[in-house]
């Protein structure tokens, strides 16, 4: 249990259990899976594409966390309420049932359990679908287990922050040292997009982390969790929230540039690996045996229970304030049940949808989390706050559409049905006029328009600011 909280203030111990709290939510599936193969991919430009994935792994989810301290948890007061509602929906949706909540249990089977599995080869038939009975049977368990601690959700400080991270912690430096002093090779050359640009190739891949789309969650989940804690006074939600965030962000940087390191110095161990998940098993087996493939196994399945479990409750929690009518708890059980359903469609397959929804939906969720901060300095915060997100998502969505259409067609390029026709036809339509803005190419032509917008919201509040000081 954790200690009682007296005249707003919480001890060191609980801060601490916070912070490593909001850390393991936040290190779930994709922060273990995406930077050893980045490492990989990068080679020897390895430095400037970690850079670019700790600004959206690490930078970006941290400034969230502090625009949602900011702003007390209301950082979509400013739009109209249908758009603040709509955007919100399809936040918790993406990184909650849809995506981001049944791949940590994809993860934790691939990683933690299917190693461990002698026959997972086994199929069954239901209906129509083909589906594998061991990983059927582990993402049941798996999310039964992410149900019960969720239904509690005044128990996850002390459930989550002061039992389950210290141990993940132990095994994370454990695993990190190892990389550090015991590479498998040395530092390979880059391939791909990260010979020429990887800086900006870094900075995409770490949208796959979702973390800046969890930190807008995960900000009003610890918030709530502080005023179960008797943390009543904002000033001093925002401090703790504050304090935890650097905590987290702190945790993740270390566990990131070491699993960068070792995909960069995977050698021959990386060799036909589909993904991070693959270089991660492999060295571990390599360098440690059945103790490693252990290890390897505990440090996965806790990092993905937290998030799991975090996630879960975060969802439940908003819907449960958007639709009184359905309690808490029996939104814990439904989306911990489509959860289960939706990680039996396969790890790869779910990877591959939420690339194009993750290339709409960021620029907008970054374009919110900056404008948060400027509040203050527009002299119209309710017209810049429409205006930048407006633009983030015409030029997000555009950039989802060009991601979308390769996987929209054949081998031999042709549209695979009609409804990829009419994405194929608009992406063609737009291309030569979007292809003349910077970073097109590398999928990031919402920046420049998105700054530029941001820089007129700003300057036309100082004219305005002027013109009423001198009137006065």
């Amino acid at each position: 249990m954790g200690l009682p909280v007296q005249d707003n203030q919480m001890s060191i111990a609980d801060t601490l259990g916070l912070g490593f709290m909001t850390f393991a939510f936040f290190l779930g599936a994709g922060n273990l899976i995406f930077p050893p193969f980045a490492g990989m991919l990068a080679g020897g430009n390895m430095p400037l594409a970690m850079l670019g994935f700790l600004i959206t792994a690490v930078g970006l989810p941290l400034v969230g966390l502090i625009a949602v301290a900011k702003a007390q948890g209301k950082v979509m007061a400013m739009l109209p309420v249908f758009a603040a509602t709509t955007l919100a929906i399809a936040i918790y949706i993406i990184i909650g049932p849809a995506f981001a909540a049944p791949r940590t249990g994809l993860v934790a089977y691939e990683i933690g359990a299917k190693p461990f599995i002698d026959d997972t080869t086994a199929t069954f038939l239901l209906g129509s679908l083909e589906l594998n009975l061991s990983q059927l049977l582990y993402t049941m368990c798996f999310f039964t287990v992410t149900m019960l601690l969720a239904l509690f959700p005044g128990k996850l400080l002390d459930s989550v922050g002061k039992v389950l991270t210290p141990i993940l912690l132990i095994l994370l430096v454990g695993l990190a040292a190892s990389v550090m002093f015991l590479p498998a090779s040395e530092v390979g050359q880059a391939v791909g997009d990260y010979q020429n640009h990887p800086l900006t190739k870094g900075i995409l891949e770490g949208y796959n982390t979702m973390d800046t789309l969890a930190s807008l969650m995960f900000g009003m989940l610890i918030i709530d969790i502080l005023r179960k804690k008797g943390i009543d006074q904002p000033s001093a939600q925002t401090k703790y929230l504050i304090r935890a965030a650097f905590i987290a962000a702190a945790g993740l940087a270390f566990v990131y540039v070491s699993l960068f390191f070792l995909g960069a110095t995977a050698g021959d161990i990386a060799i036909g690996a589909k993904n991070g998940g693959e270089i991660l098993t492999n060295y571990v087996t390599r360098e440690f045996g059945d103790l490693g493939s252990v290890l390897l196994s505990s440090v996965v399945t806790l990092a993905c229970l937290t998030t799991a479990v975090g996630l879960v409750s975060a969802c439940s929690e908003f819907f449960n304030e958007l639709m009184p009518k359905l309690s808490y708890r029996f939104l814990v059980i439904f989306l911990s049940v489509i959860c289960a359903v939706i990680a039996n469609v396969g790890l790869s397959q779910l990877i591959a949808i939420s690339i194009p929804v993750l290339m709409t939906i960021y620029p907008v969720a970054i374009a919110l989390v900056v404008v948060t901060f400027l509040t203050a300095y527009f002299a119209n915060p309710q017209f810049a706050h429409r205006a930048v997100l407006s633009v983030a998502l015409f030029f997000g969505i555009f950039d989802g559409l060009k991601v979308a259409v390769k996987g929209l067609t054949d081998a031999d390029g042709q549209a695979v049905n009609g409804l990829a026709q009419g994405f194929i036809h608009v992406v063609d339509v737009m291309s030569p006029v979007l292809s003349k803005l910077p970073l097109y190419e590398e999928g990031m032509a919402w920046l420049l328009p998105t700054i530029a917008t941001i820089v007129l919201c700003l300057v036309f509040g100082r004219g305005r600011d002027r013109d009423q000081t001198a009137a006065a």
